[in-house]
């Protein structure tokens, strides 16, 4: 009988090939919790930002925390302003809230970038998540999504230094101007839902839920996803239009 001496196998018989064990792609899963990370087509003119969970600011959060890092969404924020392809930006929200100052850096840089952008509210818009979602040209929030207005804190001990206790207040005063200056709010309704007593349990503040955002002025319409990415278009035409005249 004759042999193939170089591949060991019998002649006129194919080498077998080598076969990847299925524990790689386990392993895969195991480390990206899907085969596939699905991403926005080429094409596409509208870059989707997601604000969830709690937002980090200057201290790290304990790894089981579903997190927002500031100092990623800078960045990105950034890239979009200078990226001629992306006409727009689509954010959803859905967080506890967080850093202050760190939400509120957020804020100052989607309210000042020269491309539309529009948010939409699911679940929740919390806390400092607020300033973050009226700082678009259009806000939507979903039928049963909620945000949470409360006072500036920073643990649930009474304050006995009055230095700290002045810092908070000229902090919550700019959360405040921010607001009542980036939606239609007035800052007399803003404070009322802020300082209002008997509306969260052992605490102060309001919980608004969905359509009372938009009768409050806080956020301009109910509505999903369809709604956001029709008003975002629009924005967009609208804003092509206008840099057409100023060429013109």
């Amino acid at each position: 009988m004759n042999k193939d001496f170089r591949s060991g196998n019998q002649e006129g018989q194919e080498p077998q090939k080598e076969e990847k064990p299925a524990s790689a792609l386990m392993e895969k899963i195991q480390q990206l919790g899907q085969t596939n990370v699905p991403q926005l087509s080429s094409d596409s003119k509208i870059h989707c930002l997601t604000i969830i969970g709690q937002i980090e600011g200057h201290l790290a959060l304990p790894p089981q925390n579903k997190t927002t890092k500031y100092e990623h969404i800078i960045p990105q924020l950034v890239a979009i302003e200078q990226n001629p392809k992306i006409e727009g930006v689509l954010i959803i929200l859905n967080t506890v809230g967080g850093d202050v100052e760190a939400g509120l850096a957020i804020s100052e840089m989607l309210a000042t970038l020269s491309k539309p952008t529009v948010s939409i509210v699911l679940g929740g818009g919390h806390s400092i998540g607020v300033p973050i979602a009226v700082s678009c040209n259009y806000s939507f929030i979903a039928e049963t999504a909620t945000m949470t207005i409360h006072p500036i804190r920073l643990t649930g001990l009474v304050i006995g230094v009055p230095q700290t206790f002045e810092y908070l207040d000229k902090m919550q005063e700019r959360v405040v101007n921010f607001v009542t200056k980036h939606s239609k709010i007035t800052e007399e309704k803003f404070k009322d839902l802020m300082m209002a007593k008997g509306n969260l349990t052992r605490d102060i503040g309001t919980n608004v839920i969905g359509q009372d955002a938009v009768k409050y002025g806080l956020i301009d319409e109910v509505g999903g996803l369809g709604q956001a990415m029709k008003k975002l278009n629009e924005l967009i035409d609208q804003s092509k239009a206008s840099n057409e005249g100023l060429i013109q």
